[in-house]
């Protein structure tokens, strides 16, 4: 159905936001023969691109977006027992780092266990409190002097968790958005001996986790005339979830973003890419997200002249945690989704 053992080794491959590097060589290394030309920004972001088929006069350019980075940490200070204390790079629930190991990226890498205050010795008051972030230390089982031999100041951290199988799924760290990655990956195989009529920029943007930040400068590079992003979305389909609450559902089918916190997606767009997954026999769901906000934005925006831009999302349980889940089907209608709407584009009719 898929790779999974392609999608393992991107998930597990380290690459916190502005720390992309070894990610990045990652995705390099698969799309370099898939594209017509393979290149790299100030910023980090990757462009792979597919130009349109010889003879197309003035092609239109469609931009498809996957961020590489995943959530994770960065080191701040060293105490005098080598307690690591970091700073957060994107969002976390802090229950969530309880009894978890990481890996702190220094001269070498090193595996530390999330620490914090034992609820043995907590007040009664203490332990009716949610826990913050700044409560927990990284303890990696070395003294000071050791520690600092290998850990500084400023080096990245990221989750330790490897890809299993569950049932129909997959389950693994930095599902998001490492799922997309994979998605825009398979996609250019797909598409590599297809002749499009547009210039295909396959993306793999950076510091998405903090900030859209190098979707904003890709977006503004490309001046895509349509946009795709590809990112992960709530599936809330859990117990005690209302109906109304799901946003979508695992095993449903790709999800059609029609909006998130930050983006009102083209109707067009949404339009466009339910008629194609019709016409594909390709299952479907609309996804609606109250909060939150993904690469969709920049790509929309930041052009000089805005994109007609929408986004293929992948449902996706317990989001920003160690064991995030993705049904294998709803991966796959996701390829073929985006495949299909990267070759009919220009056969559509965007006027109205």
């Amino acid at each position: 159905m898929i790779n999974v053992s392609l999608l393992r080794d991107i998930c597990v491959t380290p690459g916190a936001p502005g720390f992309e590097k070894p990610i990045r060589d990652r995705v390099i290394a698969e799309v370099k023969d898939l594209a017509d030309e393979v290149s790299i920004d100030n910023l980090g972001n990757v462009f792979a691109i597919r130009r349109a088929k010889a003879g197309t006069e003035a092609p239109k350019k469609l931009m498809v977006a996957a961020h590489m980075d995943e959530i994770g940490f960065i080191v701040k200070h060293i105490d005098d027992q080598g307690f690591v204390r970091f700073h957060t790079l994107g969002g976390f629930d802090p229950k969530t780092l309880t009894a978890q190991r990481v890996i702190i990226h220094g001269k070498e890498d090193v595996i530390g266990v999330m620490g914090t205050k034992p609820i043995h010795v907590m007040s009664p008051e203490e332990r009716t409190k949610m826990p913050k972030t700044t409560d927990f230390y990284i303890d990696m089982g070395m003294g000071k002097e050791e520690v600092e031999k290998i850990v500084s100041v400023g080096d990245p951290v990221t989750r330790e968790r490897d890809l299993i199988e569950m049932g129909e799924c997959v389950n693994c760290k930095s599902i998001d958005n490492r799922v997309s990655v994979f998605i825009l990956i398979e996609a250019l195989r797909a598409l590599k001996d297809v002749e499009l009529d547009v210039d295909f920029y396959g993306v793999f943007t950076v510091q998405e986790e903090v900030g859209i930040r190098g979707a904003n400068v890709a977006a503004h590079t490309v001046n895509p005339d349509f946009a795709i992003a590809l990112d992960t979305t709530i599936a809330y389909d859990l117990p005690g979830a209302a109906a109304h609450e799901k946003v979508t559902e695992l095993g449903k089918g790709a999800a059609i973003k029609v909006l998130d916190g930050m983006t009102i997606c083209d109707y067009r767009m949404v339009a466009y890419m339910k008629q194609v997954a019709g016409a594909q026999e390709i299952p479907w769901q609309s996804e609606i997200l109250p909060a939150g906000g993904t690469d969709t934005a920049g790509l929309q925006r930041m052009g000089k002249n805005g994109a007609i831009a929408g986004a293929i999302s992948i449902p996706t349980r317990h989001l920003h945690q160690v064991i995030e889940m993705a049904h294998k089907q709803d991966i796959k209608y996701c390829i073929d989704l985006l495949v299909a709407c990267s070759e009919g584009l220009t056969g559509y009719d965007w006027s109205h």
